[in-house]
């Protein structure tokens, strides 16, 4: 279980500060949505170490994250475009960030394993630049599936999408958060998402996070 409590922070020079308290439960999807400019990116980057709390605990399954650097935190984050390298493979992007004493062959087996996993099997030899929007942002999938962190951050990551292809990587990434038992932040102002995705949903308003209402995922 993911559990903030009284998460305060204040941006410098900033008049008020935001107050953040909720908890997102593993296998599930909890959604946060508000207005621009209500606090989202803020919580996103206090949950991946971006961000230094005034006070307040963020905690994995009772563990304090906030003296965590981000790169040690167990998170992973997909944003809203696919954050690939144009000129590499898809198989180079899905390794980014693996560790370099990986075998080789073990490394290849797994990244054609992960990109068959959602939908992209044989695609692993084509550059980024020549995919689509959908398949990029599967490709990202891809390298969240290898990483394998417990806690998963979704910024707005369907906004780029036509709508055949946005429904197809919703149910997709609400398939890999069950299955892999991640506990999933999706921010978006979308309702569509929200209904089709969340298990539970927030909404800041006034610089606090209110539970809106449970829903069925």
């Amino acid at each position: 279980m993911l559990v903030l409590e009284k998460v305060e922070y204040a941006h410098p020079g900033q008049v008020g500060s935001y107050s953040f308290s909720m908890s997102a439960a593993p296998g599930e999807i909890t959604a946060v949505s508000g207005q621009s400019g209500a606090g989202k990116s803020t919580l996103l980057d206090l949950l991946a170490g971006f961000l230094r709390p005034d006070s307040g605990t963020i905690a994995l399954d009772g563990t304090d994250l906030v003296p965590l650097p981000p790169q040690r935190r167990p998170i992973s984050i997909l944003f809203q475009s696919e954050t690939l390298f144009e000129h590499l493979t898809a198989e180079a992007n899905v390794a980014l960030g693996l560790p370099d004493s990986t075998p080789k062959t073990a490394l290849r087996q797994a990244i054609a394993g992960a990109l068959a996993e959602v939908g992209l099997p044989g695609v692993g030899p084509q550059r980024a630049s020549t995919l689509s929007g959908g398949q990029k942002q599967r490709v990202a999938l891809a390298r969240t599936l290898l990483r394998n962190r417990p806690v998963l951050l979704l910024d707005e990551p369907f906004s780029a999408l036509d709508d055949e292809t946005r429904a197809a990587t919703r149910s997709l990434v609400l398939d890999l958060t069950r299955a892999r038992r991640w506990t999933t932040i999706l921010v978006s102002h979308h309702a569509d998402d929200i209904a089709a995705m969340a298990a539970r949903h927030y909404a800041i308003r006034d610089g606090k996070l209110i539970l809106e209402e449970e829903l069925v995922g």
